[in-house]
């Protein structure tokens, strides 16, 4: 893997419209069925971010092309479910992958709108669960509410560690560095938190007020 990164960013670093687009590529792919489970848009992520805190790459411009890549490949798979319904999971090239798909299935099933929310941090299902969640009938709108918080929680905690881990490399060994890039993190950190927080909130009082409990599925 090291290998395949490796020129991978010396080349993005020289060339910061190609990052961008690299990282859009690696969401969007990552959230697409069977491909996603291939393509290591998580570890592509993680190490572009790190090239934020020397100012190679702008920490939005990282956290906007992740989130437009994720939105865009989750929203897609979705609507290819939706429109195909059930069928769709049993054709290629789902097909190939039965265990997956199976597990997919079970995972939404079971836990219903929060399996939307939770896949986009459970490898491999998560590139699963947006299809899955359409075939077997999960509301738009439902599906778009929990998917766009899921989405932006996600990006948060796959761009920020990077971030921090040489923002914090840069600080204590005395390497140049943007100085407005801290209070951003701790903003955006804060925000991570409070997203996520208010999901499982959300999600919790619904099923409350329901009666809805894991197992009683898809809504």
């Amino acid at each position: 893997m090291t290998s395949f990164l490796d020129p991978v960013i010396a080349f993005v670093s020289a060339h910061p419209w190609a990052a961008y687009l690299t990282l859009f590529l690696a969401a969007l792919l990552e959230a697409i069925p069977v491909v996603g489970a291939l393509v290591p848009g998580s570890t592509i992520i993680l190490a572009l971010s790190a090239l934020v805190p020397g100012g190679e790459l702008n920490l939005w411009g990282v956290l906007a092309a992740a989130v437009a890549g994720a939105l865009l490949g989750d929203g897609s798979a979705f609507w290819a479910g939706h429109r195909s319904q059930r069928e769709i999971l049993g054709a290629w090239p789902m097909s190939g992958y039965p265990g997956v798909m199976a597990q997919s299935e079970a995972f939404f099933i079971r836990w219903g709108t929060l399996a939307v929310f939770f896949a986009r941090f459970v490898p491999p299902i998560h590139a699963f669960v947006p299809i899955t969640a359409g075939a077997l009938g999960m509301r738009p709108i439902r599906f778009y509410g929990v998917n766009i918080a899921a989405v932006l929680a996600w990006a948060l905690a796959h761009v920020l560690p990077g971030v921090f881990a040489v923002s914090a490399l840069h600080h204590y060994a005395g390497f140049p560095h943007h100085e407005h890039i801290g209070k951003h993190l701790w903003i955006l950190a804060v925000f991570a938190a409070a997203i996520i927080a208010l999901g499982v909130w959300t999600l919790r009082r619904r099923q409350a007020r329901t009666g809805l409990r894991p197992g009683a599925g898809p809504t």
